[in-house]
């Protein structure tokens, strides 16, 4: 699908201050690691074929394993592959990006509070939104993820 326009140059403050909120997550005490699984898998969820593609590539260079990153979809069946943390990230992260469905139930809070103190939780809710609407951009402008472009 071609790009329908390029939001970067129309809008550079706006992409900016998302930037900056992208930023500010990836300095926070969130690892790197765990912030990319939650950003793969908000973006799963949506279906941004460009935001999935920029994730897995981004996982992999921060060494996680395929056989991983096969199973972010399916992380509740992804054994030990996945620690507690990081069970719970991707629980919240579901929940959130399908908050017209679950309206954030208490049981949700609950298990995130158990892992994550609520600094933490604050800012992987961020991290949450900001990918949400990373999500919206390259899907509503048709965003050309790089394995496509490559082929």
């Amino acid at each position: 699908m071609p790009m329908r326009l390029d939001y970067t140059k129309i809008a550079p403050e706006g992409v900016k201050v998302l930037g900056g909120v992208y930023g500010y997550i990836m300095h926070s005490d969130l690892s790197p690691v765990l912030v990319d699984l939650v950003f793969l898998r908000v973006s799963q969820i949506n279906n941004c074929a460009y935001c999935i593609d920029m994730h897995t590539r981004d996982l992999l260079k921060r060494g996680v394993s395929v056989e991983k990153l096969a199973l972010v979809q399916a992380w509740k069946e992804g054994g030990n592959l996945f620690d507690l943390r990081e069970r719970a990230a991707l629980a919240w992260a579901e929940s959130v990006t399908l908050v017209a469905q679950t309206g954030v139930p208490d049981s949700a809070y609950e298990v995130a509070r158990a892992f994550f103190n609520e600094r933490e939780l604050v800012d992987l809710t961020i991290a949450i939104s900001v990918m949400n609407t990373y999500n919206r951009m390259a899907i509503s402008f048709r965003n050309t993820p790089q394995a496509v472009a490559e082929h």
